[in-house]
């Protein structure tokens, strides 16, 4: 049982020793004493199996994350009868407020996949990806090769993605925060995060520094039409 630098509270269990049902059941127990009890914001399990010295996670993890205190931009995409597909823990991470449809993953290749496979499907709306190998499995375990092959592997799907997009699409790669593989602690970073945006059409711009992450909420919430 462990916290970090953000507000989470952990508990890691190998599979074999604790069953996933019974590690759920805990977390739950756990969220409701340091969640809801303390304002904490999320509770998170982490399976994991193997012997000692080579212990490795499973796609297993659950995030219990308290609602939000707020209405969010995915709320007033919902409430306006536009999809929301959140894709990779986005729902674990939202509390499953203002999804309409979630696709769980096992990794980020198989968080591109997901996307390429609903893109068809979702001819309008919002779709919320997250690629959480690059934070769990390369940034916080200080792994600078897997991190550059994880990025290479993300970069030969983009043509895909492109490729899928049709006219009024729009395709935006950024960041939560950084994770730097390569600094000496294997708590988040403080380096800005890109913020890549293209689509059919679209002209070549520098986008300049934002001052503030929440720039990029508001654009969105612009381009459906229900911001601020």
């Amino acid at each position: 049982v462990y916290t970090s630098g953000d507000s989470v509270f952990q508990v890691a269990a190998h599979e074999d020793v604790i069953p996933i049902a019974e590690q759920y059941r805990i977390c739950e127990i756990a969220f409701d004493l340091v969640g809801r009890g303390m304002g904490v914001g999320r509770v998170i399990a982490r399976p994991f199996v193997g012997r000692p010295g080579t212990f490795t996670r499973t796609a297993n993890r659950h995030d219990y994350a308290l609602a939000p205190f707020a209405d969010t931009l995915l709320d007033r995409l919902s409430r306006a009868g536009l999809p929301v597909v959140s894709v990779g823990k986005v729902h674990d991470l939202f509390a499953g407020r203002g999804i309409t449809h979630s696709l769980p993953t096992v990794s980020d290749d198989d968080g591109v996949t997901r996307v390429l496979e609903a893109m068809p499907d979702t001819p309008r709306g919002l779709m919320f990806a997250n690629l959480v190998d690059f934070d769990t499995q390369y940034g916080h375990r200080n792994d600078v090769a897997g991190y550059a092959a994880n990025l290479e592997r993300f970069d030969a799907h983009l043509p895909a993605i492109e490729q899928a997009l049709r006219d009024g699409d729009l395709l935006i790669v950024t960041g939560d925060h950084g994770n730097d593989p390569s600094t000496p602690s294997t708590d988040h970073s403080r380096e800005y995060v890109p913020l890549l945006l293209t689509g059919p059409g679209m002209g070549t711009a520098d986008l300049g520094t934002r001052s503030t992450f929440a720039d990029l909420g508001q654009t969105l919430a612009a381009i459906f039409g229900v911001g601020p």
